[in-house]
Parts: structure tokens; sequence; C-alpha cells
């Protein structure tokens, strides 16, 4: 089956034909992406904050959170505004949390290791592009999830939809010049981990009695899966859960506490299995492979 060939090699060697073997032009093109990232990063900031309250991420102006004041454009650049500023409001001087910055320098830098790794081991091109949205979900949910316990439908979605969107657009990263091929795999890759990890949710919640997994997570699987392909999300789903059993199981011994009684958000974990792949998934999959 296509959809599991995932990490198409590109037909021919574009990082030697974009000139990035010289120094110059692979550093112009690694500050360009970096500021490219960061920019994104300082959207999902607002994401961050926002979402978990129910509030809009599109048509309320950047403002402080303390005092209420717009916050300018030459206040919200990404990264240099916080250093100008000290991690603090112009206005009123309430210091910001370092997640601002934290999160602009971080998607900064994997949207520039992206970039590197998918040149080196010639991908296609494309696959950039599903990467780098991986990127940005992962990281915010992953900060919310551990923050607030929930992954909102409102990242769960958009993320699914663009992960469709990107197969019809660029076909060539499912092993197809199809595009109505490509949406299918991206479809079937998203709903049948989905659907394996709602199972488990609804059955381990018959058994129990009690929730033993939120429906974000589950909706966070399937979008990985669109985005990614299906072995993508195997491995994610089978690295976050022990991943996440090995952390619970520290944080019992350290904290004391009774095993039966603990919980810890699962969505950090998957999404760190999702950037696992996204970085080393070339070494991971002939593993995957092998198993079909």
């Amino acid at each position: 089956m296509l959809f599991f060939q995932n990490m198409p090699l590109c037909e021919y060697d574009w990082w030697f034909r974009a000139g990035f073997e010289y120094p110059s032009c692979l550093a112009f093109a690694l500050i360009s992406i970096f500021i490219f990232g960061s920019c994104w990063g300082s959207f999902m900031n607002v994401c961050i904050w926002r979402m978990p309250r129910r509030e809009s991420v599109v048509t309320a102006p950047s403002h402080c959170t303390a005092c209420g004041a717009d916050i300018r454009w030459y206040d919200n650049l990404p990264v240099i505004s916080y250093i100008v500023l000290r991690g603090k409001c112009r206005a009123c001087h309430t210091h910001y949390s370092c997640r601002y910055f934290i999160v602009e320098v971080i998607m900064g830098l994997l949207f520039c290791g992206v970039f590197i790794k998918a040149g080196l081991s010639q991908q296609v091109p494309g696959v950039l592009a599903s990467y780098w949205i991986l990127l940005l979900f992962a990281v915010a949910a992953a900060w919310i999830d551990a923050q607030h316990r929930i992954i909102p439908d409102a990242l769960n979605y958009p993320a699914m939809l663009l992960g469709i969107v990107c197969a019809g657009l660029l076909p060539e990263v499912w092993g197809t010049h199809i595009w109505y091929i490509a949406v299918v795999y991206s479809l079937l890759s998203g709903l049948i981990p989905g659907i394996f990890l709602l199972l488990f949710s609804v059955i381990g919640e018959k058994l129990t009695g009690k929730e033993v997994l939120g429906w974000g997570d589950v909706k966070f699987l399937a979008a990985c899966g669109t985005l990614l392909g299906l072995p993508a999300a195997l491995f994610i789903l089978l690295s976050g859960s022990f991943s996440g059993s090995i952390a619970g199981v520290i944080y019992v011994v350290i904290s004391r506490k009774k095993l039966s009684g603990t919980s810890i958000p699962f969505g950090p974990f998957l999404a760190g299995g999702a950037l696992l792949w996204v970085f080393a998934g070339n070494w991971f999959y002939p593993l995957l492979n092998a198993l079909r």
C-alpha cells in the first residue's frame, strides 16, 4: 500500500541544485527560515494563551494580559522585542512569561533543523510543508496539554484539514502524482489510528469507570496521521505510550503517590514522538515497514 511509503526520496538532489553546499547560500536560507519559523512561533504563543480560554486568535489584536494595552507592531517582533523590552510590557512594565521567547526561538530552530534534515536526506521538498505544520501543531498542543490538560479542537481540526490539503496539493509526498489518491491516503492515515485510539478510550472507560484517555489525544494522533502518514502515527502512539509510562512511574516514585490515582498529560509525549519521527523517521520507517 502506497500510504505506507512515507518519506519518499526526491528524484533530483534539490539541496545541491539550489546551491546550499555553499556556506553563504545556506546561511542566508537558514536565517530566513529562522525568522519565518519564529514568526509562526509568535502566532503559536497567541494560540497557547487564548485557545484554552476560548478566545479568538484572529479578531482580537495582540494586547498585554495584565493592563490590556495594545501591543504595537514594533513591540511584537519575534525574539527581538522580548530582548529589547527585557520581557516586560512597555505600558505597565509587567513581566511577560519566558514562554514567549522560548517558543519563538524553538520554532525558529526546529524549522531550520527540519529544512536541513529534509535536504540532506533527499526528501521531496514538499515534505517541508507537512513537517512545519506538524511542528507548530505539536509544540502548541504539548504546551497547552501540559498546562491545562486539554488539546483544543481549535488546534486539532485545522491540523487535520491542513494535512489533507497538503496531500491534495503535494501528492508526491505520499508517493503518487494523483492528488485524490494522496488525499485518500491522508484520510486513512488519520482515521485508522484515530479509530483505534478512540476504541481504546471507550473500552478503557467502560472497564475502569473513569476516563483513561482524553478525546483531544485521539484527535491529536489522527491529525499526526493526516500530516505524516500511517507509519508515523503508529510510531508516535508506541513511542508516546512508552515514554509516558516511564515518566508516570518516575513521577509516582518521586512524589510517593499511588499509581492508581495518578495521571499525567499524554499530549507532550505524543508530541515528542511526532518530533522524533520528523527528525529520525528515516531510520524508524524500515522497522515499521518490516512489520506489515
